[in-house]
């Protein structure tokens, strides 16, 4: 059986993001037949349109992981009532130059920790968005959106609330079925 590719990424820098440990559990709890792929945005620059012709080495491994990945996973934070700038970042870069959107008819999973009680959800109605121009699919169902993440995720950085583990093996579940479908 081929193996499925997904790859993965926070929209957060921070070392001990909750956002990082959802990505973690997601490594955990794949299918069998699912590889995740981890990528860290930490060396990825500000966006330089300057330099969308000839861009940075992480921006062009970055690109390179996306297009060769079957689907995307995207753990995000919430920053003032959308996404961060770090996240914003990432996309601006991989879809530039025009018509080298590496972004372009990828299935794409989201979900997301916060310390508050609605989570990420205006975060990740803003990646939507944005989803909709760079030619995104995104999983509707289940969405994955952990609340008062300080009490589900323990100090080393384990997810340890068992419904939120489930909801999440469930998303990836889904997310290989809504790329095969996309394909045919």
């Amino acid at each position: 059986m081929k193996k499925f590719n997904v790859f993965g990424f926070a929209g957060s820098l921070r070392k001990n993001s909750y956002n990082k440990s959802l990505l973690r559990a997601a490594l955990e709890l794949r299918p069998e037949n699912t590889e995740l792929d981890i990528f860290d945005l930490q060396g990825i620059p500000l966006f330089n349109q300057d330099l969308e012709q000839q861009p940075p080495p992480e921006v062009r491994e970055f690109k390179a992981k996306i297009k060769a990945a079957d689907a995307l996973l995207i753990a995000m934070p919430e920053y003032n009532y959308s996404m961060p700038g770090v996240l914003k970042n990432a996309l601006d870069w991989g879809s530039r130059p025009y018509g080298d959107n590496a972004f372009n008819d990828k299935a794409l999973a989201i979900m997301g920790a916060s310390i508050g009680g609605i989570a990420t959800a205006r975060a990740q109605y803003h990646l939507r968005q944005s989803c909709v121009f760079l030619n995104m699919h995104v999983l509707n169902h289940p969405e994955v959106m952990v609340a008062f993440a300080q009490d589900k995720i323990d100090a080393a950085g384990r997810l340890t609330d068992e419904k939120t583990r489930e909801f999440i093996r469930g998303m990836l579940i889904e997310l290989a079925a809504w790329a095969q479908r996309l394909k045919r």
